[in-house]
């Protein structure tokens, strides 16, 4: 690993220009270089499908054209990026979620219309697939935190507080998803209680690295690659962030050096889930380095 140093964001671009999509070349642009926002949303409209949903392996490990509620809340992330989450793509995004919502109004994490297209082994397809936290949560906090107002956000949030509240065993993914809504949750006494809660679950069940120098200490989940630890800065991407309480000073200190030490020598950072074809790795790639330059610059760290 090459570390970082005064030329962290300079050796980042020439990754993203060697290797990432168009999409993430123009999010690079946008966030660094003072590149506008259309350029972005018009290369996030390429995955955009006529049912209002978004395919076409916007997320990497799902690939094919046929819509699914992950690659929506990729989408949704985008436009939350470039300030445009709002208006009219944001009302056909939400007549997508409805259309493809369980009976519970939530988000399956994966469609059975996957089937027959390249999918990673450990997103599995079923027939009448389950409303779930992972993929429900990260949409609905990000509609509420920018003030989206939908009929299709009643039901899904009270499907979040009732999942959040009955977590008892889980793992990083899912606690991702869990702070992502209630980062966003209107209700925001409500929304600090539960993630005080969920903090302390974190804790417990030593689902976080809290000394990088020592990974082995900590499990890593059922199903995860070899490896694939979760970080203080995992969970607590912005100051701001609720799960930023989780973790001491010096905790996040060490969490935020081992991220900017992340810094290969071509300027990315590696990908830590588990690489079952060549082109979900390289793809990838580039949108873990944006997150890693993103959440340092969040919390202040000098990139050059």
């Amino acid at each position: 690993m090459a570390g970082t140093g005064a030329n962290t964001l300079a050796r980042a671009e020439q990754f993203i220009w060697l290797t990432a999509r168009v999409l993430e070349q123009r999010r690079f642009a946008h966030g660094f270089l003072g590149g506008g926002p259309d350029a972005v949303e018009t290369a996030l409209s390429a995955y955009l499908n006529e049912d209002g949903g978004y395919g076409h392996a916007l997320e990497p490990d799902l690939r094919g054209p046929v819509s699914q509620p992950l690659h929506t809340a990729h989408a949704l992330s985008v436009l939350d990026s470039i300030g445009r989450c709002d208006g009219q793509r944001v009302e056909r995004i939400c007549r997508y979620l409805t259309d493809v919502s369980t009976k519970e109004g939530a988000l399956p994490a994966l469609l059975p219309t996957q089937r027959g297209y390249p999918a990673a082994p450990f997103i599995p397809i079923v027939d009448d697939p389950p409303a779930e936290l992972l993929a429900t949560g990260p949409v609905v906090g990000l509609l509420h935190g920018n003030q989206v107002w939908h009929a299709w956000l009643f039901r899904a949030t009270d499907f979040c507080w009732s999942a959040v509240d009955a977590l008892e065993q889980s793992h990083p993914y899912e606690v991702e998803a869990a702070i992502a809504f209630l980062d966003g949750a209107p209700d925001r006494a409500r929304a600090e209680a539960a993630a005080d809660r969920l903090g302390r679950l974190v804790r417990e069940q030593r689902l976080a690295v809290l000394d990088p120098s020592r990974p082995a200490d900590y499990p890593v989940a059922t199903g995860y690659a070899p490896g694939e630890h979760h970080f203080p800065h995992d969970y607590a991407r912005t100051p701001g962030s609720l799960a930023r309480r989780w973790f001491t000073d010096e905790e996040l200190e060490r969490s935020l050096d081992h991220l900017a030490a992340g810094q290969q020598d071509d300027g990315g950072w590696p990908v830590a889930w588990r690489r079952w074809a060549p082109g979900t790795a390289l793809e990838g790639r580039p949108l873990v380095t944006l997150r890693a330059l993103e959440t340092l610059r969040s919390y202040g760290r000098p990139l050059g």
